[in-house]
């Protein structure tokens, strides 16, 4: 490859994790969301209506292997440790923000958003570390190496 293409490759920009953040809640938001028009509340009404067809099906498939993806990738960039330390530190940030009066979390759908919200940022962040790991260390993972 190119040095330049490299380059490309390897900066990371806020807008870089903008974009994976805005894909990761996209992913999450159209699985499911407490306003009651998500691909969760179509198949759901689908089956109890018995009118579940292979449209459904492509839709469901779409959102296993999206789902799959982001997964793999947060969960080998983070690890359980990692996951987890990413969810505490985004339950004490929303506590904060609770308490001071920026976020409502007194119904089960306010919450419900802001824990769809945090799952977005923990995604984005899984598919973002390899990045933030090489610009905060000079470090590369091991994934980052070319064969």
């Amino acid at each position: 490859m190119n040095d330049s293409k490299n380059q490309s490759v390897d900066r990371f920009t806020a807008v870089g994790f903008l974009w994976r953040f805005l894909a990761a809640l996209a992913l999450v938001l159209i699985t499911f969301n407490p306003s009651g028009h998500s691909a969760y509340h179509w198949i759901v009404h689908a089956i109890g209506a018995s009118t579940f067809g292979p449209i459904h099906a492509v839709v469901l498939m779409l959102l296993v292997i999206g789902w799959a993806i982001f997964w793999i990738a947060t969960w080998r960039a983070l690890d359980t440790f990692g996951v987890v330390l990413a969810m505490v530190a985004l339950a004490t940030i929303v506590w904060l923000l609770v308490d001071f009066g920026v976020l409502s979390a007194h119904s089960v759908s306010s919450v419900t958003w802001i824990a769809l919200v945090c799952i977005a940022v923990v995604l984005a962040i899984g598919l973002s570390w390899a990045h933030i790991w090489r610009r905060t260390t000079g470090q590369q993972t091991v994934d980052d190496t070319d064969d």
